[in-house]
């Protein structure tokens, strides 16, 4: 019967899904667009602190260079900034990859460093980023940033020239959702698949006891810089949606906060967990949007510049006090609240599996 129920559950969430943009505006649609691409970018660093054990404080270096990598070969030169004029579908998928190229030549580090080490290593990414972001005035446009090309797929053009369905206009955000949806189902599957086989039993192995799982065969350094190398794409895929989304690059996102908040986000979810990390990502994204949108209705917090706190720092004393939290009183993030009340009853079978990953 649960396997009945959750069967249903997740068709009636697939549905619902699938139908919101015909109901929703244009803020709650861009709101699910910002957390579908920060859930990508959370697994990601998932498989690689969570599952594996390396701390990586260099998640935003990558989804930079998916941004701003996709801006470039897909710009045409017209605004008179760097522009390959690549079809922009391809320009998407090089950018992944330039961002795995970014992780492969960082991996030798990554294989040898562990621990706060890795994390220092990492940070100086942050620092090397943000001054190439401000000064390569040709490439990203400097602090004014790049405008973003809109994607084009199948003969759709995801902009702002709608399309009616149903008779509903779709204009870039409806088109943009059913893009995340897809991208965001496939990064799931595909990590959930990593994490329940054999390379999922070999991160963990490292994780838990590094020189145990030497001993045993596993390869330590080539199965640390190979997720090094897959976090990273995971990155560069949020960095291109997040791009998609806001139609503009600038440096000031792409900072240290915004690495800090990946971390919250998978602690706050629950460490090497594929649901975890879209839990988590959905909450830490989705809160200052929450707090500007009712900034009027809640105390103390006020649009910036007129006094109180801002939305965006009420967002990071909420979900810092919630990382305090869940380590406190909730080890195991917020998917662990689901996975009790999968524990079965007394005098029930347990079925059970070694996977590496809590659904």
């Amino acid at each position: 019967m649960s396997d009945i129920r959750r069967t249903c559950a997740w068709t009636a969430a697939a549905l619902v899904l699938l139908a919101l943009p015909f109901y929703l505006d244009r803020f709650w649609l861009q709101a699910g667009l910002f957390a579908m691409a920060a859930a990508i970018g959370a697994i990601g660093i998932n498989l690689l602190t969570g599952a594996t054990g390396q701390l990586s404080m260099g998640h935003a270096f990558f989804l930079a260079i998916g941004a701003y990598g996709y801006c470039a070969l897909a710009g045409d030169g017209g605004d008179g900034l760097t522009g390959l004029g690549l079809p922009t579908w391809l320009a998407a998928a090089l950018a992944v990859a330039l961002a795995g190229l970014a992780g492969g030549v960082f991996s030798p580090i990554a294989g040898r460093l562990r621990g706060a080490y890795l994390g220092i290593a990492t940070l100086a990414l942050i620092f090397i980023g943000q001054h190439v972001l401000f000064n390569a005035h040709d490439l990203t446009g400097g602090s004014n940033g790049r405008d973003v090309p809109p994607l084009s797929l199948f003969g759709l053009t995801f902009d702002e020239r709608e399309t009616v369905v149903a008779a509903v206009p779709f204009g870039s955000a409806e088109k943009l959702w059913y893009a995340g949806l897809v991208l965001l189902l496939a990064c799931g599957l595909f990590a959930r698949g990593v994490l329940r086989g054999r390379p999922g039993r070999a991160m963990n192995a490292i994780r838990d006891h590094r020189v145990a799982a030497g001993v045993i065969g596993v390869p330590v350094a080539r199965y640390r810089a190979g997720v090094f190398v897959l976090s990273s794409m995971y990155a560069g895929l949020a960095g291109v949606l997040l791009a998609l989304v806001f139609q503009r690059t600038v440096p000031d996102y792409f900072g240290m906060t915004l690495s800090l908040e990946y971390l919250a986000m998978i602690v706050i979810g629950g460490l090497g967990s594929v649901s975890g990390a879209v839990a988590g990502a959905a909450l830490v994204s989705l809160l200052p949007q929450l707090l500007t949108r009712y900034s009027d209705a809640l105390p103390l917090v006020s649009a910036p510049g007129t006094g109180g706190i801002s939305p965006g720092e009420a967002a990071r004393y909420l979900y810092g006090a919630a990382v305090v939290a869940v380590v406190l009183f909730l080890p195991g993030g917020l998917v662990r609240i689901t996975a009790r009340r999968r524990k079965p009853t007394p005098g029930t079978p347990e079925t059970s599996g070694t996977s590496g990953e809590t659904a």
